[in-house]
């Protein structure tokens, strides 16, 4: 689930997320909230608290389209996460445009060597599909697997899957 920076910096996120996962009885390990690299310019001294509180409740934090906003490395130290998100607009070019293709490796490299996992986002194509499993990448989302739900449409394709 996408989370904004005023989401996120909101007082009482952490505990009104841990009270709808209890009142929905869903399990927090489920959840995965995915925020971009915009969120660590906002309040260096509060989202590592934040993101740590969401772990620590056993919430997943994902950095999504990592790599097109505010990069830095040393967010990756300072801002623990769980998972590193691909932008589609390298996996788009992989196996085409070598420096897209670096640099998607590179970033499952990364992921591999910090202990994160990695999913590429915009998978539209086998050939896209075939180079990052080639490259290790394990995780992957997009038209190729499945074109876009609206949200009422994604239980019953669920209960059919």
């Amino acid at each position: 689930m996408n989370v904004s920076v005023h989401q996120l910096m909101a007082g009482g996120f952490v505990a009104s997320t841990l009270e709808v996962l209890e009142q929905t009885g869903m399990p927090p390990d489920l959840l995965l909230l995915e925020i971009t690299e915009s969120v660590f310019i906002h309040d260096a001294e509060r989202v590592p608290q934040v993101i740590a509180d969401l772990r620590g409740s056993g919430i997943g934090v994902a950095l999504d389209d990592f790599g097109t906003g505010y990069s830095s490395l040393g967010y990756l130290r300072r801002f623990p996460v769980d998972l590193l998100k691909i932008d589609q607009s390298f996996v788009a070019d992989i196996g085409l445009d070598p420096a897209a293709t670096t640099i998607v490796q590179s970033v499952i490299s990364l992921a591999s060597g910090l202990g994160l996992s990695v999913i590429a986002e915009g998978v539209q194509t086998e050939r896209q599909r075939d180079v990052l499993t080639a490259m290790g990448c394990q995780l992957a989302q997009g038209f190729l697997f499945h074109p876009a739900l609206p949200a009422r449409a994604v239980a019953k394709h669920l209960a059919r899957a």
